[in-house]
């Protein structure tokens, strides 16, 4: 497709939008440094040494090197360097054979599918021997091929500058095939000579016109590669409703599945906004002290047992687990009081229940009495959209 032919409408349309916002010199100094992602706090000098651009505070899921000012023979002869690329996407490679020592931050060239690519050193020594454990690495095949030159250095930093502009115009791409995708990241390998799309999507998308104009236009190999709306979300960052960087973008590397029944065993209302993340999906956090309150509901009375009372039946609106509190309300009761009656009186009352005696009341046994909540109507369909 000829360079004319490829900005379409919608791009000078977008290109029409003006955005009036403040910004301040440090935030516009972080958006300039592409390299951010890659865990340097600057661009790299081609001439220089840019061990001291890789800083522990730049990088995604980090490893603190708690050897580093140890001085031990396994750093010498442990065979296996950690190699950190974009996004904090990490993977082993075996060193070459010689003396040449490397360290953490040093920029390297390392073997790739096809070609070669270029990474930083993220771990040396001991703990890459641990780190090989832990994740159940058995056998490392691909190789250090050597230190990053100055002209590799200098075709790296042309290609990582380009994928914020390669990514707008695929988007422009997939907007003019009416493709339902959204391509959110996009990640050059460190020779130029292929490209890799990060989109997602709702649906299954038939890209094969896409990837021919992509590869028409940027004359490299194309790898399309769909992710979840959670792994965008960490990709992109953010701030989340409790102040601070979202988990997914600064620690948590693994998702686990979030449902409504989570919230539910946490007592907490259907509510859409307060339960979503950014994402769209259910938070994260609401994983975090599940495992507990599970662990602590056993020792709360079935909540499906009604108590039988002198003034009918009453049934359980609500658990406060904190405080140990069962509010329960009388079913054919008008008035929408709820009474908040310790666990340990409800247990009673269950085993006079099944003794066959009814207490007087409820009131008589409650600590706490309250007007019931207006029911949060909510959509089902709602519900399964933010379900994993």
């Amino acid at each position: 497709m000829e360079e004319t032919n490829f900005i379409s409408e919608n791009q000078e349309i977008e290109e029409d939008i003006h955005i009036s916002a403040d910004h301040s010199y440090e935030a516009d100094k972080i958006a300039a440094n592409p390299f951010l992602t890659r865990g340097l706090c600057g661009i790299p000098n081609p001439n220089g040494n840019n061990r001291e651009l890789y800083q522990h505070r730049c990088c995604k899921m980090a490893s603190y090197d708690w050897c580093g000012g140890c001085d031990t023979q396994e750093a010498e002869t442990f065979p296996f360097i950690e190699v950190r690329f974009k996004n904090g996407h990490k993977d082993f490679f075996a060193l070459p054979a010689g003396k040449e020592r490397f360290e953490t931050g040093d920029i390297v060239v390392v073997e790739a599918n096809t070609g070669n690519n270029i990474g930083i050193v993220s771990m040396t020594g001991e703990q890459v021997k641990l780190q090989l454990q832990n994740k159940n690495v058995h056998s490392v095949t691909k190789k250090i091929l050597r230190r990053a030159r100055a002209t590799d250095i200098e075709k790296w930093i042309s290609v990582v500058q380009k994928e914020e502009s390669t990514m707008m115009q695929s988007r422009y791409a997939a907007w003019d095939l009416k493709l339902n995708m959204k391509v959110n990241n996009v990640e050059y390998q460190g020779d130029g000579s292929k490209a890799i799309f990060y989109y997602s999507a709702d649906e299954r998308i038939d890209f094969r016109e896409l990837i021919k104009i992509l590869a028409d236009k940027f004359k490299i190999r194309i790898e399309m590669r769909q992710i979840g709306v959670r792994q965008e979300a960490a990709r992109l960052g953010g701030i989340g409703s409790c102040g601070r960087e979202l988990c997914c973008a600064s620690w948590l590397n693994n998702f686990r599945s979030v449902t409504t029944s989570t919230a539910k065993t946490q007592q907490m209302t259907l509510n859409l906004q307060k339960l979503a993340g950014q994402c769209g999906k259910l938070k994260c956090c609401l994983n975090y002290e599940y495992d507990t309150y599970v662990e602590e509901l056993k020792n709360f009375p079935n909540t499906h047992i009604p108590l039988d009372t002198q003034k009918g039946n009453a049934t359980c609106a609500k658990i406060d687990i904190f405080k140990h509190l069962m509010w329960y309300s009388y079913k054919n009761d008008q008035s929408h009081i709820l009474y908040a009656i310790p666990a340990e009186k409800v247990k009673e009352i269950i085993a006079l229940n099944k003794k066959g005696e009814k207490i007087p009341a409820l009131e008589d046994y409650a600590e706490v009495n309250q007007n019931k909540e207006e029911e949060v109507n909510f959509n089902m369909d709602d519900l399964k959209k933010i379900n994993d």
